[in-house]
């Protein structure tokens, strides 16, 4: 069994509500991202992105790792781990910096995004992602690289993800008790986004919405960046506990019937369709019109497709009040494991008004006929985003060896040891 740093293996860890995956995948010399391992169990333990029993989060985590690595052949040692819950929260923030020599150097650039994100954030949160949005040169605005640009003053405007440094430290935990390192926390939508978006639909504008089971993830772009992030603590689980509840059958099974029967239209529901729903108590199951369940999970959804549109209409009156507007020229895209049930689209088109589509993950190879659908959205992502985080911090670690020889050997000369 080989380990993770002898090749160019990466792993994303996505520990929801109902379910925990781990992926590993494999940059290859083309760049592609290949698929070699994949590992999924029932979670337990946890509850809206939170942690609520530390040892049975643990014992999943341990049981979907073991499967990816038996799976791939080899032993990892360290995850990239999606994170989310109510706890999340979103800042669009300024900093401005002079230009020292008349032309912009990424010393500039670097020193006006620290300027940004040097705000105060509520009480025991910490910043999770600092996202660039674009730049302003003087009087020239939306200028996404300033690079070598003239001028006298520099702004940048940034996005700044925020998450309970608490909330966080928990699931962290659950990680390095498994004798694991976490190689960064990313945000789920951010990470569903590099799976399920392309360049074309966030330069038009798009939402992507990650709905699972506990929360719905949300992040808006418009020109190329992202303007905005939240989460809404309501999602899958409720369909299914109404389900439970009306028809008097363990949450287990009304999450059986949901995904197998289950539609978020009612009109595109044939009336002669029935279905067999499992009781309690070793009651005998019953038969039901597929229409009646159809008349259950309906107005749930359209219940959240009704948040997900408040929280658009907010977002669009903050940017009319700061002279924009928001344009989402290609729509809404839904993924996570909730957007898989049939007439999803359908509904959503209805009340978000807009041109909506169910998002499966893209750009990986492999093991794909495992991971092509929305439920694994996040754990590709999460892949995806490590593998453009490592090339970044290559390349970091290389230029500053170049500055670190050039010192070096700057330090000798001048000693005369040149």
């Amino acid at each position: 069994m080989t380990k993770a740093m002898d090749r160019n293996l990466l792993v994303g860890l996505d520990i929801g509500s109902t379910k925990i995956t781990a992926l590993i995948g494999e940059v290859l010399n083309s760049g592609e991202m290949s698929i070699i391992g994949v590992g999924s169990h029932p979670a337990r333990g946890m509850d809206k992105g939170g942690v609520v029993d530390l040892d049975l989060v643990v014992d999943t985590v341990q049981r979907a790792l073991a499967e990816a690595e038996l799976m791939a052949d080899c032993k990892i040692s360290s995850v990239y781990l999606g994170v989310s819950g109510k706890h999340i929260q979103c800042f669009n923030e300024r900093g401005m910096e002079p230009i020292t020599d008349k032309e912009v150097t990424q010393e500039d650039i670097d020193n006006a995004i620290h300027t940004a994100k040097s705000v105060k954030m509520p009480d025991e949160h910490r910043i999770l992602h600092v996202l660039p949005q674009e730049f302003a040169i003087d009087y020239q605005e939306g200028i996404k690289n300033p690079l070598g640009l003239s001028g006298v003053r520099m702004e940048a405007k940034v996005h700044l993800i925020a998450c309970h440094n608490d909330m966080v430290k928990n699931i962290v935990k659950c990680v390095e008790r498994c004798q694991l390192q976490v190689d960064q926390l990313i945000f789920s939508a951010l990470a569903s986004s590099y799976a399920v978006l392309t360049d074309d639909e966030k330069e038009l504008g798009v939402c992507v919405v990650d709905i699972g089971s506990g929360t719905m993830d949300l992040a808006v772009f418009t020109g190329g960046s992202l303007r905005h992030t939240s989460v809404i603590p309501l999602a899958g689980n409720s369909v299914t506990r109404d389900i439970a509840t009306v028809f008097g059958t363990p949450l287990s099974d009304a999450e059986s019937v949901k995904v197998r029967y289950g539609c978020a239209l009612g009109s595109l529901v044939a009336r002669d369709d029935t279905i067999e729903v499992p009781s309690v108590g070793g009651r005998p199951s019953r038969s039901l019109q597929r229409q009646t369940l159809a008349e259950v999970i309906e107005p749930r959804y359209s219940e959240l497709f009704g948040m997900i549109k408040s929280t658009l209409d907010e977002l669009g009156e903050d940017l009319s009040n700061q002279g924009s507007k928001l344009q989402l020229g290609a729509g809404v895209v839904l993924t996570g494991g909730a957007s898989q049930i049939e007439g999803v689209v359908e509904c959503a088109e209805r009340i978000l008004q807009c041109q909506v589509r169910v998002g499966q993950p893209m750009n990986v190879s492999g093991l794909t006929e495992y991971v092509q659908a929305p439920t694994y959205a996040t754990a590709v992502g999460l892949l995806h985003y490590g593998k453009e985080n490592k090339s970044v911090k290559q390349l970091e670690e290389r230029s500053n060896s170049g500055v670190s020889q050039l010192m070096r050997r700057l330090s000798t000369w001048l000693k005369g040891e040149f």
